[in-house]
């Protein structure tokens, strides 16, 4: 399918950001899994800044009860600011701006819990009629792998939605919703999706090609969302709502892929979260040589 004449760009983002956190409890009781810290900023913060640098500067982000926090991270602390200015901690001061305002912020809560098709969904009002990223908050890719701004081309060139697909070993393939695809032509890393099945057993998964946590949808996907059942587990869920888009024909529908092969941490699961904060201390200004120091030292005595 090719885009239209007068392919739209996206300019919203929308974060889902509902999930009780239930994989990281006691942790996560009372603190909203996405701003458990990688190194000195919440997961979210990362999130929030791809998609700026993606272009992105309207950013919804899909809270419930209990995400108090994420809205309070992404405002203005004059006190703080005050208290640190009287200190001379010019530094610091800098640190929290950059956290302060990451982007023009609004929040809707998700009133319960039916699944991330419903969490999108709830996205309809602030979204409208043009395309949006869908971006999960425990999912970070790397900044110097520009995977959003690649979908967010191949959108606008072909219309439809875009997933991102990656690679994963044959045994893990009933964690993720899997696709079918088919090759585009003079294209190396975007194919087209022909089916997509929600955590398929090993033996009946179509690829090794897993949906990861970005997405760039057309608002087609809202009325597609709206007449989905639930599905597995007993929740909504976008995965099935893609698979409708991606069988039919019409305004809006088609969905292509583009194929990620960078560098992704899944922050929902304990030893993606470990993985990402280790990666990320190893890499930071001031603690990454003594970070990568002890690393060496601590995995010799193993």
């Amino acid at each position: 399918m090719s885009a239209p004449d007068s392919a739209r760009r996206a300019c919203k983002a929308v974060i889902p950001a509902a999930g009780l956190g239930t994989r990281f409890l006691p942790a996560t009781k009372a603190m909203p899994k996405e701003m458990l810290p990688v190194v000195d900023r919440p997961a979210i913060e990362y999130v929030v800044r791809e998609a700026r640098a993606a272009g992105l500067d309207d950013i919804l982000v899909i809270t419930g009860r209990n995400k108090r926090a994420l809205e309070d991270h992404f405002d203005r602390h004059p006190a703080l600011e005050a208290t640190l200015e009287r200190k001379g901690d010019t530094r610091r001061i800098e640190m929290i701006r950059e956290s302060d305002l990451v982007g023009d912020m609004h929040y809707v809560r998700q009133g319960q819990a039916l699944g991330l098709g419903h969490a999108v969904a709830c996205a309809r009002r602030h979204v409208g009629q043009e395309p949006f990223a869908v971006l999960l908050g425990d999912d970070i890719i790397h900044s110097e792998d520009a995977l959003l701004e690649r979908m967010l081309e191949v959108q606008a060139r072909y219309g439809g939605s875009v997933v991102a697909l990656m690679e994963v070993p044959e045994e893990a393939v009933s964690s993720y919703g899997v696709a079918a695809v088919e090759a585009v032509e003079g294209e190396e890393d975007v194919v087209r999706v022909t089916g997509l099945v929600e955590k398929p057993a090993r033996q009946d998964a179509p690829s090794t090609l897993a949906v990861i946590g970005r997405y760039v949808l057309d608002p087609a996907v809202f009325d597609v969302l709206d007449r989905t059942p639930p599905g597995r587990g007993g929740e909504i869920q976008l995965t099935d709502a893609l698979q409708t888009l991606a069988a039919g024909d019409g305004e809006g529908y088609g969905v292509h892929a583009v194929v990620f092969r960078g560098r992704r941490y899944d922050t929902g699961d304990k030893l993606g979260y470990l993985q990402a904060v280790v990666e990320f201390a190893t890499a930071h200004p001031e603690l990454g040589a003594d970070m990568t120091a002890w690393l060496k030292e601590f995995s010799a005595d193993l």
